[in-house]
């Protein structure tokens, strides 16, 4: 089985290696897209922290999806600062202090607004790599 580990500081590093940093930075900012799009879901079921979001997506998705804390933090700084989500101190279920994140109006619609866009486009896909006369 093929797992997908999603660490957009690996890309970041290929960025400053390789010349043909366009194809790089394109998809990057897919990744970017994609995370996003993740982590709002992971959140439309509650207020998760950090941790319990990776686990969460990975559960989901039967291991095959795995956020590095390197790229998920960034991610969740950034989706606060656009207003996708909000923040406050709380505690794990395990009883420490852990900062939770909630999903805010703006933050529903652009998922669904994202999660449309994305449908569409693996229907695209999946025209496109179907058997020949299928």
């Amino acid at each position: 089985m093929t797992v997908w580990v999603i660490d957009l500081l690996y890309l970041d590093s290929l960025d400053n290696r390789y010349a043909r940093a366009d194809m790089t930075r394109l998809s990057k900012d897919r990744l970017h897209g994609m995370l996003d799009i993740l982590v709002l879901r992971a959140l439309q079921v509650g207020p998760r922290h950090g941790y319990a979001i990776a686990r969460w997506l990975e559960e989901r998705s039967d291991a095959v999806l795995q956020i590095e804390d390197g790229s998920l933090y960034p991610a969740l700084y950034r989706m606060e600062k656009r207003g996708w989500i909000e923040s406050e101190w709380g505690v794990s279920e395990l009883g420490r202090k852990a900062k939770l994140y909630r999903l805010t109006r703006a933050g529903r619609a652009h998922l669904r607004a994202e999660t449309k866009e994305w449908r569409r486009f693996m229907t695209a896909v999946s025209a496109v790599l179907a058997p020949a006369g299928a």
